[in-house]
């Protein structure tokens, strides 16, 4: 039979009311404002969220600040609102506006801000009046069912996977249980589309130069389109004894790395610095600009239609991102080095990928669908 804690080492464990806490399930530090029931994360003097149980003085500091300012304390008239529910459209709006500072501040993407942006709006739409604590798991699956466009399951996870983060962030900052917590996502699809290198050659014809460079520039390195190779500017080229090196800062990852350059690409890109400015893009559209997403979409669904791909059950599938999983493919069977595929770290290394998203994304599929580098490394190719 356990002994009972007295209330001095009760007192030991648990901080006294009105002091920063931390909390295992987030790593994050929190205060609990008096008279309500709710926790507030601590954040530094840059707005960054404090973790880790070590940081005790860090968020005593933000709580002291909060407290010097009289931020910590509600008014009475907050504290009678803490008794009304939380609204789908209420979160909704605080999620988009944490979403957005977290732009500003550079941790999330443009594309990602406007995707949650859209969804969050149209899930409001769609039950905006009810209680966060109301929601069931039918309500999303009925969401879903209403849109007949939303027919990828890629898409659906998307949407998903946005709703399930507005939920946390519920749970985060109201103390509220997430309602659809576990709701299952469709599959992730298999990224096996990729081109022949007819059709590589098929698509270059129908579309203008500056199109063309891209897209031939995205299949042979493998660079995300838009985040990575539209961002490209002539001064991250390199050129070295051993070859030309491309600098790339990707806006996704928000790491810096240095991509080789396959000799014919090569050819192509010392021609353009020869007369561009340094701080010009490397790939430009027409006008001389960046390739936006939506005009780059809109550019290849029209080389689709020109080349009748719309009833092919795997050529109307075809996107500009498919340049890079062709890339991948390309790599892993050794389309450009004799046969001789290369490594899933390699692939990693140079798609910027870590070898476990690697593998989900290309390898594993990769072995199902595609056994002749599986027999050839096994010397029986």
């Amino acid at each position: 039979m356990t002994e009972k804690k007295s209330s001095t080492e009760q007192r030991k464990r648990r901080r006294s009311h009105g002091s920063a806490w931390h909390w295992k399930q987030t790593d994050g530090w929190y205060y609990t404002p008096p008279g309500t029931k709710r926790r507030i994360a601590l954040r530094d003097s840059a707005g960054s969220r404090i973790k880790g149980p070590g940081n005790r003085a860090a968020a005593d500091l933000a709580l002291a600040r909060l407290q010097s300012q009289k931020l910590w304390k509600p008014s009475s008239g907050s504290v009678n609102q803490q008794n009304e529910p939380l609204l789908v459209a209420q979160l909704c709006s605080e999620f988009l506006l944490h979403c957005e500072a977290k732009h500003r501040s550079g941790n999330l993407v443009a594309e990602y801000l406007e995707e949650t942006r859209r969804t969050l709006n149209d899930w409001t739409g769609f039950c905006g009046a009810l209680a966060v604590t109301e929601v069931q798991k039918g309500h999303v699956e009925h969401w879903l069912n209403a849109h007949p466009s939303w027919k990828s399951p890629v898409t659906r996870r998307n949407a998903i996977t946005i709703l399930l983060a507005a939920m946390n962030f519920a749970a985060e900052q109201h103390g509220i249980r997430n309602p659809i917590r576990g709701f299952k996502k469709p599959e992730h699809r298999p990224r096996l589309q990729s081109f022949s290198a007819e059709d590589e050659e098929t698509i270059y014809t129908a579309t203008d130069k500056p199109f063309r460079d891209f897209l031939f520039a995205a299949i042979h390195t493998g660079l995300r389109p838009f985040c990575e190779l539209a961002k490209l500017r002539n001064a991250d080229v390199v050129v070295e004894r051993q070859g030309m090196l491309w600098r790339v800062n990707s806006s996704k990852t928000k790491k810096v790395r240095i991509v080789p350059v396959r000799t014919e690409l090569a050819k192509l890109v010392l021609k353009r610095l020869k007369s561009a400015e340094s701080g010009a893009p490397l790939f430009p559209n027409p006008q001389g600009n960046p390739w936006k997403r939506v005009t780059a979409r809109a550019r290849f669904s029209q080389i689709r239609k020109s080349l009748e791909w719309q009833d092919d059950p795997v050529r109307r599938q075809f996107t500009c991102y498919t340049c890079r999983h062709t890339f991948a493919h390309r790599l892993l069977s050794g389309f450009w080095n004799g046969g001789q595929g290369c490594t899933i770290e390699t692939l990693a290394e140079l798609m910027g990928n870590t070898p476990q998203v690697a593998f989900a994304h290309y390898g594993r599929e990769w072995g199902k669908s595609y056994q002749d580098p599986l027999w050839a490394a096994i010397g029986a190719g």
